[in-house]
């Protein structure tokens, strides 16, 4: 498994309108052989801004990178810089891969 967030800073006052593009956008993920799930996270608001996360699951790295190379990520994007004044900085990426994974008891038990 492979987990790919993107934190960003969102100033205050601008958390819903970063929301509604993240709604409105067609991401296409759903495409993608070897894509699982998607999350946008809230998190904690700070004195200027609220962090947030975009969260996708994958089977496999090399799933997440033939994502960064399709058509559909180029698609995904291709409005990502207008929305900058949304922003503090730029968004920061994290990729992990999984060393270790226990499922939920209902699902061990299977």
């Amino acid at each position: 498994m492979f987990i790919a967030m993107n934190r960003f800073k969102i100033i205050k006052g601008e958390e819903e309108a970063f929301e509604a593009v993240w709604a409105a956008r067609r991401s296409r993920l759903d495409e993608m052989e070897g894509f699982v799930s998607f999350h946008l996270l809230r998190g904690p608001e700070r004195e200027d801004h609220t962090l947030y996360a975009s969260h996708t699951i994958w089977e496999t790295k090399a799933a997440f990178l033939a994502w960064t190379t399709s058509q559909q990520f180029r698609d995904a994007h291709k409005d990502a810089g207008k929305n900058k004044p949304l922003y503090i900085g730029h968004p920061e990426f994290e990729g992990f891969e999984s060393v270790l994974d226990q499922p939920a008891i209902a699902e061990a038990a299977k």
